[in-house]
């Protein structure tokens, strides 16, 4: 027992260590007290105008330390004296703050702090996602070098890892050693291109020793084309992508080009800082190129209300709206839809800012009306093989029009002084094909061609065959048009709109006449620079913009990591939590911007703000590079590291916010499925192109749409696409992803949930039932032995082999499933028959059942669904 009376010592000491380092520290007003003020007080005291009482406002320095009638709020180093203090502290419910009827209270450490605050000076400060970035500078740690499981691997060779430990030092904690090397790659496979490792690439990772094999890893999964799929996906959650519009019609809509092309964007490595300038203002940019205004789609993935009764300006001010608070939580962290009605409560964003920010997007042409899905402006996105296409029909069009001219030469001869219409052989002709004869044949539709295919069929035969030719060669050329996707995209209109600040949010109230400006605690826009989505874009990237390096760094250790720095990705107002290593986010948002040491401009703060007017053009620089801040987040010993948790770490930091291990939590559904049909190798790797329908329940459309939509399933090639091509109808999204946005707005952060009917869909959809069948029947097919045919199944689906005491227990279950079909014959032929592609029928279908049994098992432990 003496050992656990050490470590309960060494721990207690630890405890009070850190506790009297605490207490010795000065109050930190951003951190300790804007909290409790935004929480307890700006309801009554905060930035919104129409609820503040008594004409106090507590989120300004100004109003908190003015005297009024000999009175104020805050002296500072005088808490007896300070209004505040003795209000907070009463018990004279005529007195106390806040009052009784507020259903708010101040906690007795709350108060204490507040008067420890005051008493050392009442020092201000701003709130710190609204601060300039400024590179902190990277701790010294103690800890010369952590070894991992298998490879010496040190900390101190990536910047991320110095904050980190150094933190983990101060909480009397260590880094865990690196994970196992088959778990390491299986984690950055699925992290960064959602698919496993095939087992070649997990053998050749494990018996590379090389210093840099983690690195040479990460470096071809960032190559691979499925790194830009992957990271699709939490962008179209974020941009609201669907197709269709949503609402009770729902019309289907082809914004899927718009959806390739971000996936392309992330392979082709275009900077951030390009990525967000053409996705909001791709148009306005000088000589936009097709693939620019492409990206504009982004803003018109809003729903569109096409339901009858609607009043199409109310429909537009709801679609500029969105695509305003879009902006505002994609690239800002700030939750603009607050300040529809009035001033934000919390932070400070006046009703002003929303609708200043409102009027950039207030210029396009949408009226609003109807519920056309392709509603303009719209551009048409050809590929390359309708391009093809289209050359080779209009070729067609062009030759047989010219032999068509040729023989009306000769099948209609002109009498003297007489057009052809007027020749002997067509003078009996109709007021209808004498017309069309007069007309040129390549300037004759397709209904003009195939009146002349009806009038002279019995007469002409050769010459009805020169029709048919060229009015195929129409419909070849109609039906390539007809099948190339109009995407919704942006424009302005020539004349500006005006824009008013609406009462209520409500569009038939239109109150003061607003321009197009940036908030006012934000830097301004420069001066002389037209106030344009533009201008809006340019500024959200520029070196004295505070907040959006911050929001996307956030967002990208989020998405490795499974929960930001800042827990609340989406707000990153005084709401918001404050980040868990505020340090190590400034460190990495000026690392993703490109700030140097000290001599960006961001550095310096808002003053003598300058954007400039060149527009952005494609290249490669140091600024805004993804590739390489992700390479420097998943490099780093804080992903690398094991996931295993100890007890102190669960003790002491049980969300492992502090990082001391990896993290450890449910892959994402879509991830799963793409997993089992790499795993079995049914998946199809052909990348773009239009949304498919893998298999899903009957009636599901049908119930949420009164029998108006009807879902039909693909075949073929179509089932086994990448999850992130599947078709996602707005008003009822695919049935096989649970936890997912529903892509009706803006999603920044997915909830995570546990709940058995995920189970179901796992081990039941017939996604998984026919990838757990093909997966048996390749371990049946590529080993002979039974142990090799588990080895098959778990290096394809854990990247590992079976443990011993795994593997005894798979055996037995193995053989017990063998028995139960070979008993049951019509069992196994139904298990058998699950999925449409085909199976070897050399297999014994009782000795297929069984391993497709134990296949799904395989898919469903709790590792294979796990992010270890």
């Amino acid at each position: 027992m003496k050992w656990r009376r050490s470590i309960f010592l060494s721990l207690l000491a630890s405890l009070l260590s850190t506790g009297a380092a605490r207490a010795a520290e000065p109050v930190d007003f951003s951190r300790q007290i804007l909290p409790i003020l935004s929480d307890k007080c700006f309801k009554c005291h905060g930035p919104d105008e129409k609820n503040r009482q008594a004409d106090l406002r507590l989120d300004q320095e100004e109003s908190t330390k003015r005297t009024v009638d000999g009175k104020s709020p805050v002296v500072a180093g005088k808490s007896g004296e300070s209004e505040l203090y003795r209000r907070i502290a009463s018990s004279d419910a005529d007195e106390k703050m806040p009052p009784d009827d507020s259903n708010l209270t101040l906690s007795g450490e709350q108060i204490a702090l507040l008067k420890r605050w005051i008493d050392e000076g009442a020092k201000w400060g701003g709130h710190w996602s609204l601060e300039p970035i400024r590179r902190p500078a990277i701790p010294t740690v103690a800890a010369a070098e952590y070894r991992g499981a298998d490879a010496p691997r040190s900390p101190m060779n990536n910047t991320i890892d110095a904050f980190i430990v150094a933190r983990l030092e101060k909480e009397g904690l260590a880094p865990s050693p690196q994970a196992p090397r088959h778990s390491l790659i299986r984690r950055l496979s699925l992290d960064l291109t959602g698919l496993p490792p095939t087992p070649n690439e997990v053998d050749a990772f494990v018996a590379d020793q090389s210093p840099d094999a983690v690195e040479r890893l990460v470096d071809r999964l960032l190559a691979s084309p499925a790194y830009g799929e992957r990271m699709a996906w939490d962008w179209l959650d974020a941009a609201r992508y669907a197709d269709s519009n949503g609402y009770q019609g729902d019309s289907e809509r082809t914004m899927w080009p718009w959806r390739d092309w971000v996936a392309s964007a992330f392979n082709r490595n275009l900077p951030l800082d390009e990525f967000t300038v053409w996705q909001l203002a791709g148009d306005l940019l000088p000589e936009a190129t097709s693939e620019q205004r492409l990206a504009t789609g982004f803003c018109r993935n809003h729903m569109i209300n096409g339901e009858g009764g609607r009043i199409p300006e109310e429909n537009r001010i709801d679609y500029v709206m969105d695509m305003s608070e879009t902006m505002g939580t994609v690239w800002l962290g700030l939750t603009l839809n607050c300040c529809r009605c009035h001033d934000h409560k919390f932070d400070p964003l006046a009703r002003r800012d929303y609708y200043s920010l409102f009027a950039f997007f207030n210029q396009t042409p949408v009226d609003g009306g109807g519920g056309d899905p392709q509603t303009p402006p719209v551009m048409e996105v050809t590929t390359p093989e309708q391009a093809r296409q289209l050359t080779e029909s209009n070729a067609a069009i062009g030759a047989a029009a010219s032999a068509l001219v040729d023989a009306e030469k000769k099948q209609f001869p002109r009498d003297e002084g007489k057009e052809a219409d007027q020749s002997s052989a067509a003078a009996s002709a109709p007021d209808n094909i004498k017309a069309i004869l007069k007309a040129s044949p390549a300037g004759r539709n397709r209904d003009q061609l195939a009146e002349l295919e009806k009038h002279f069929a019995k007469d002409a035969e050769e010459y009805v065959a020169l029709v048919r030719k060229l009015r195929e060669a129409i419909d070849v050329r109609n039906g390539v048009q007809g099948s190339i996707p109009r995407v919704m995209v942006m424009a302005d209109m020539p004349t500006p709109r005006k824009t008013f600040m609406l009462d209520k949010g409500l569009y038939d109230k239109p109150g003061e006449e607003v321009s197009a400006a940036t908030p006012a605690k934000l830097p301004p826009l420069a001066e002389g620079v037209p106030r344009n989505r533009l201008a809006l874009a340019r500024w959200l990237v520029a070196a004295e913009n505070p907040l959006t390096a911050r929001v996307l760094a956030n967002r990208f250790w989020q998405q490795f990591f499974g929960v930001g720095l800042v827990k609340t990705a989406e707000d990153f107002g005084v709401q918001g939590e404050r980040p868990v290593h505020p340090e190590l986010l400034d460190w990495l948002a000026a690392e993703l911007a490109g700030q140097a040491n000290g001599e960006w401009p961001m550095a310096n703060g808002p003053s003598d703000i300058s954007i400039p007017h060149s527009p952005l053009t494609t290249r490669h620089s140091p600024t805004w590079d993804i590739k390489h801040f992700l390479r420097k987040m998943v490099t780093s010993h804080a992903y690398c590291q094991s996931s295993k948790v100890t007890l102190q770490v669960s003790e002491r930091d049980p969300d492992n916010r502090l990082l001391a291990r990896a993290p450890r939590y449910r892959l994402p559904a879509w991830m799963i499925r793409d997993q089992a049909l790499a795993a079995s190798g049914l998946l199809v790797r052909q990348i773009g192109g239009s949304p498919v329908n893998p298999y899903q329940p009957q009636g599901v459309w049908e119930e949420a749409t009164f029998g108006n939509k009807r879902y039909e399933p693909d075949s073929g090639a179509s089932l086994y696409r990448r999850s992130v091509y599947t078709f996602w109808r707005r008003i009822v999204g695919p049935t096989m992803f649970f936890d997912s946005a529903a892509r009706q707005v803006c999603t920044v952060k997915q909830v995570r949930t546990n709940t058995p009917l995920h189970s179901l869909v796992t081990l039941n959809d017939v996604t998984y039932v026919e990838a757990a069948r093909a997966l048996a029947e390749r371990a049946i097919t590529d080993a002979a032995s039974d142990d090799q045919r588990i080895d098959v199944i778990f290096h394809r689906v854990l990247a590992r082999s079976p443990q011993p005491r795994e593997r005894g227990v798979v055996t037995a279950a193995l053989a017990q499933l063998k028995t139960q079909y070979r008993a049951d014959a019509a069992a196994a032929d139904k298990l058998l028959k699950i999925g449409q592609s085909p199976r070897s029928e050399k297999l014994d279908p009782a000795e297929h059942a069984a391993w497709t049994a134990l296949a799904s098992a395989v898919l469903n432990l709790d590792e294979a669904l796990t992010k270890e």
